[in-house]
């Protein structure tokens, strides 16, 4: 199905998915996975692979993905590529029917990976169309389902797209937080040893790693597999945690991480706490809803995109020397450019859309970035952050 039909329309022959749009028009597919309607944000996605880590990225928390790459899950679905231990995206949308897997590393079928965890995948739809959609609307609300028997209440699915009140002014960050605290282990993937332990200090004489405390708004594992690659130990705090109760792993620098929502939502609690990370003089690096709370904390802005940036070849410009990274993105609200105050540094920037995507303070050691530099789409054009982040806690 290539364009949205009116709700009146009649239901093609052997349609088992739907989507359908708060204003009232549909899309008809194929549904695979689990069975059942949910509601969330419609966005696209670039990459060509990667959709285990895609589906997984807290960030995604209710959105729904369409893939532009037509071929989704042929490879099937393994324990390692994953960025947390269940999908946070609500759903995800596909071109070509789900194949059989093709991998050795697989260890079922995607379907039934998306089944098991309760969500609902929509297949034989044009994605490319559905993609152009949204670049020339802006992400639409809308409920994706899947019956098996073919049969749908489509109205109280289009009052369920109606009635939801979209991303904007939303605090998703505390849905998807630990809830307790967490002692990192585990550095880069193997092709023979998976995720090895993170190495510890001997008690010969080898120096102490730099202890990072990291504060989980809806994090990526790989974020604390390269701190722990670049030199660090890392310790992860629920979102919520006070400033006192993070002080209290005595951190040699701070960590805020990727996730959902609406940066000034969640800054309502966030912000008077890495104000005072930032008293302390300590090192202090952001990624995606990290490198926006940073922001606001030091009097910058942050606005809803249009569309957002989702996808693995998202060039960025560093001002410093003018090099050009290869990044991944997800995120769908922005640091606004205008406004900056004085005592911040612009670093990068999009080559897409001339968008902010990273920022520096002049009178204390902090930094961030809005792309995700451990998804590794360049793939090690931006390990340096990491880097730079354990060299400056010494």
């Amino acid at each position: 199905m290539a364009d949205p039909r009116p709700l009146s329309a009649p239901q093609p022959p052997g349609a088992t998915g739907v989507l359908v749009f708060a204003d009232g028009r549909v899309v008809w597919g194929q549904g695979f996975g689990a069975e059942g309607a949910e509601v969330g944000e419609l966005c696209f996605h670039t990459a060509m692979t990667g959709y285990q880590e895609v589906m997984t990225d807290p960030s995604f928390a209710r959105q729904i993905v369409c893939f532009t790459f037509p071929h989704i899950g042929n490879v099937g679905a393994n324990d390692e590529d994953v960025e947390a231990d269940d999908p946070h995206a609500i759903g995800c949308i596909v071109r070509e029917a789900v194949t059989q897997p093709s991998n050795f590393r697989a260890k079922i079928d995607f379907p039934t990976w998306m089944a098991r965890h309760g969500r609902i995948g929509l297949a034989g739809v044009d994605t490319r169309a559905l993609t152009r959609l949204v670049r020339k609307e802006g992400p639409p609300t809308v409920v994706i389902a899947h019956a098996a028997d073919g049969r749908f209440d489509m109205d109280a699915m289009q009052r369920m797209a109606a009635e939801w009140p979209g991303l904007e002014g939303m605090d998703l960050a505390k849905d998807v937080s630990r809830e307790q605290v967490e002692h990192w282990s585990g550095g880069a993937w193997d092709i023979e040893l998976g995720y090895g332990d993170s190495p510890l200090p001997h008690a010969g004489g080898e120096p102490a790693r730099a202890h990072v405390v990291a504060v989980d708004y809806g994090s990526k594992r790989n974020i604390f597999r390269n701190l722990v690659e670049a030199g660090a130990r890392v310790t992860i705090v629920p979102a919520t945690a006070t400033f006192e109760e993070i002080m209290a792993h005595r951190p040699d620098g701070f960590f805020l991480s990727n996730g959902p929502g609406d940066p000034a939502a969640t800054g309502e609690y966030a912000i008077p706490v890495i104000r005072q990370m930032l008293d302390t003089g300590k090192p202090l690096f952001g990624i995606c809803l990290g490198h926006q709370l940073l922001a606001l904390a030091v009097g910058g802005r942050t606005a809803k995109m249009f569309q957002g940036h989702r996808g693995a070849n998202h060039p960025v410009k560093r001002l410093a020397d003018g090099a050009v990274e290869i990044t991944s993105m997800n995120h769908g609200f922005a640091v606004e450019r205008g406004g900056l105050p004085a005592n911040v540094r612009e670093t990068h920037v999009s080559l897409f859309d001339d968008s902010n995507c990273g920022i520096e303070l002049t009178d204390r050691p902090a930094f961030s970035v809005q792309y995700h530099p451990e998804a590794s789409p360049g793939p090690q054009d931006s390990f340096y952050l990491f880097e730079r982040f354990v060299g400056m806690m010494g």
